[in-house]
């Protein structure tokens, strides 16, 4: 029943209307950016490796792992093979194309999102609730989207996670209770979450480049060993996406719609989630976050999406379905799309190591989006709570954290079909939302990587001071930069002043 009112939900949510805006406002942005995630590739990698963490932020590096942890999760596993599974191979290249101009949507919302950070609890918090209030002026706007991404991050996103994370244990074929690994994902949350904000955040910087790095190397060795496959497989993928190979002309139309929703999910560009873990970094430009996040979109899909995708592809391991639940492609006969495509593929080359090394895989993905969460609904309740205590604010982050945690145990009893719907419906609305904003404050974005640009070529470590963007109500950076930057601020204008003077 919820499962069915979920679906109709989205079916008015994930209208062709919202593929077009998603599109449009992420070539909008990169157009007027310059495309910063062609032109800047080299600054993207750079931020990873500058400045520290301070008593109010991570470090830029910590940021950047705990945005990618959000972004790198069940979408990069199962997210693809359910893309596949309905879309066809051709759903891909449409996951790619929203991760080439997605990226834009990434920087603009993780700069504004820098820009208009506060201080909570001595933490910064951050994210598109904060940027709306104080750069669109909206208050009721910032509002609604707030409550919606407490609603997508505490009750509806877990469910996912959690349901996928059971799903591979459930290949394994050893007889680990779904209640055994809800208790197990459940406890554990609590355990790195509770830490607070710095301790996700080292957990993250670990975690994330570990197991990402493990199985891009996986992908790799597969695709090395299958050679031969791979020309075709590219062939097939270019192929579908625009309906020339006839054997999947019946789900072309779910081809486009599935390869953007799953590329939207799993890249998290233009709904605003990464945005939140942007606000938590300390930097001393809020262009440099920006760039950063930018980069993890192409990590996401480019590289984690393409890995899933060749494994499953090159080898065969997948089923494709028309819309009436009849059989395209049936390269493994009763396995529903998700985590056991992948498994499949693994198994076909290292027979009984696909299930383990995805079980371990997909639940590092899913626990450190989990984490990410609890970082964006935290830095929500808080918006919504406002001028209240620093005492009700722990408690409220606490509460928030066992939420997340019970909703976690009881989605790992659920069937993953369910789990999707509702996680659709929390990320459409943060989407709609979301994307028009972008566009609004388009100008912003712009003047931001303008006098970011401007500073790099006057051979300056950037330094933002507001006023220089027409930016008001981000009084916040006055006190960041005279307490932590006074150094690169002086050497700004020193050089504006031997500027201006010769």
């Amino acid at each position: 029943m919820l499962g069915s009112v979920a679906n109709w939900i989205n079916g008015y949510l994930w209208a062709p209307a919202l593929v077009y805006l998603a599109i449009a406002v992420g070539l909008f942005l990169s157009i007027g950016l310059r495309f910063p995630q062609f032109r800047l590739i080299k600054d993207m990698v750079a931020q990873l490796r500058k400045g520290g963490s301070s008593e109010n932020g991570v470090s830029s590096f910590q940021g950047f792992c705990m945005a990618l942890g959000g972004r790198v999760g069940t979408g990069n596993i199962a997210g693809v093979a359910s893309a596949i599974g309905m879309g066809g191979p051709g759903a891909v290249f449409w996951m790619w194309i929203i991760a080439l101009v997605g990226a834009g949507s990434a920087f603009s919302e993780s700069t504004l999102a820098q820009v208009y950070k506060s201080k909570v609890i001595g933490e910064y918090r951050g994210g598109p609730a904060y940027y709306i209030e104080r750069g669109l002026k909206c208050k009721p706007l910032a509002i609604l989207f707030a409550l919606a991404t407490i609603l997508a991050m505490t009750i509806t996103g877990p469910t996912v996670q959690a349901g996928a994370i059971t799903s591979a244990f459930r290949g394994l074929n050893v007889g680990i209770s779904p209640v055994i690994v809800g208790i197990i994902v459940a406890g554990f949350f609590i355990a790195v979450t509770l830490g607070g904000l710095k301790r996700i955040g080292r957990f993250a910087s670990f975690v994330v480049p570990i197991m990402a790095g493990i199985y891009l190397i996986l992908a790799l060795v597969i695709m090395i060993i299958n050679a031969p496959q791979i020309g075709p497989m590219f062939a097939l993928i270019f192929k579908c996406a625009f309906n020339q190979e006839a054997i999947f002309g019946a789900v072309f139309g779910s081809c486009v719609m599935m390869g953007v929703k799953r590329g939207i999910y799993s890249n998290e560009a233009g709904w605003g989630s990464g945005a939140h873990a942007s606000a938590t970094a300390e930097v001393s430009h809020p262009a440099k976050q920006g760039l950063a996040q930018s980069f993890s979109v192409y990590i996401d899909t480019l590289l984690v999406c393409t890995a899933t995708a060749i494994m499953m592809l090159s080898t065969g391991c997948y089923n494709v379905l028309d819309a009436d639940g009849n059989a395209i492609v049936e390269g493994l006969p009763g396995v529903e799309a998700g985590p056991g495509y992948v498994q499949g593929a693994i198994d076909s080359f290292i027979p009984g190591f696909g299930a383990p090394f995805i079980t371990i895989a997909l639940f590092f993905f899913a626990f450190t989006t989990l984490l990410s969460f609890a970082v964006y609904a935290d830095a929500n309740i808080q918006y919504v709570l406002g001028h209240t205590s620093d005492k009700t604010k722990r408690y409220a982050y606490t509460i928030g954290c066992l939420i997340i945690a019970l909703l976690a145990f009881l989605a790992s009893m659920r069937d993953m079909t369910t789990a999707w719907a509702f996680a659709d419906v929390g990320v459409g609305i943060m989407c709609w939302l979301n994307l028009p904003v972008l566009a609004l404050m388009a100008p912003q974005s712009f003047r931001l990587l303008k006098d970011y640009e401007r500073q790099k070529k006057m051979g300056l470590d950037p330094v933002f001071e507001p006023a220089d963007c027409g930016i008001t109500q981000a009084d916040l950076w006055d006190e960041i930069t005279t307490e932590k930057y006074q150094d690169l601020l002086d050497a700004k204008h020193a050089a504006e002043n031997k500027a201006l003077n010769s």
